[in-house]
C-alpha cells in the first residue's frame, strides 16, 4: 500500500494559513504564473520524479503554495526533487512556469534557511575549487599516467565574484570559515 504524502494524512498537524504567501511568491519571475494554475494535474503526470517518488507532486506543491501553506513547502526536502526538465511547464495547458515556481519556492526556502544537507558542501567545494566535486589527487595522477590533458583550472577569483554578484557569498563560504 502507497502511504500518503505527509499533507494528506488525517492525524496530521493543523495547518496554518499564509494569505501573503502567494503574493510572495507571485512577485518574483516566473512566481507570478502559480495565479493561473487551476489545478489539471498534468505537470504531476507528465513528471519524471514524480514517477519514481511517492511524495513529490508538483501539483499539490503548487496548490499549497496557492493555499498559502508555507510551513509544509519550505521546509519539505520533496521540494528539491524537482530536477528543473521543464517537461512540466512544456506540458502546461494554462502556461504555469511550473519548474519557475519551484525554483522561486526553492528560493525562498533558502532564505529562511531551509536548505538541504549536501548542498552547502556542494557550494563550499565550487567556492574553494570551482568545481561542484573535490577531484581526488588519485584521479589526478590516472588522468596524467593515462595521456590525458589535466584538467582546466577554475579562475577562482572569477568564481568568487560570481558568488558575491548571485548574493550567495554567506551560503558559498569554505566550511571552515563558517
Amino acid at each position: 500500500m502507497v502511504e500518503k504524502p505527509e499533507v494528506l494524512k488525517k492525524n496530521a498537524e493543523p495547518l496554518r494559513v499564509d494569505p501573503s504567501f502567494k503574493y510572495e511568491v507571485m512577485k518574483e519571475p516566473d512566481g507570478e504564473t502559480l495565479k493561473i494554475c487551476f489545478q489539471c494535474g498534468s505537470c504531476t503526470s507528465s513528471c519524471p520524479t514524480a514517477r519514481f517518488s511517492d511524495s513529490y507532486r508538483p501539483r499539490t506543491i503548487l496548490r499549497l503554495a496557492q493555499l498559502g501553506i508555507r510551513e509544509k513547502i519550505l521546509p519539505s526536502p520533496t521540494l528539491w526533487l524537482c530536477t528543473a526538465c521543464f517537461t512540466c511547464t512544456d506540458r502546461c495547458p494554462q502556461d504555469v512556469e511550473v519548474a519557475g515556481v519551484l525554483r522561486v519556492l526553492r528560493n525562498l526556502a533558502v532564505k529562511e534557511g531551509h536548505i538541504p544537507g549536501i548542498f552547502p558542501e556542494l557550494a563550499s567545494n565550487i567556492y574553494e575549487t570551482g568545481y561542484v566535486y573535490k577531484i581526488p589527487e588519485m584521479r589526478l595522477r590516472k588522468r596524467a599516467e593515462r595521456g590525458l590533458p589535466p584538467l582546466p583550472k577554475a579562475s577562482l577569483d572569477k568564481v568568487d565574484r560570481l558568488i558575491e554578484l548571485a548574493g550567495g557569498t554567506k551560503l558559498m563560504k569554505p566550511k571552515e570559515a563558517q
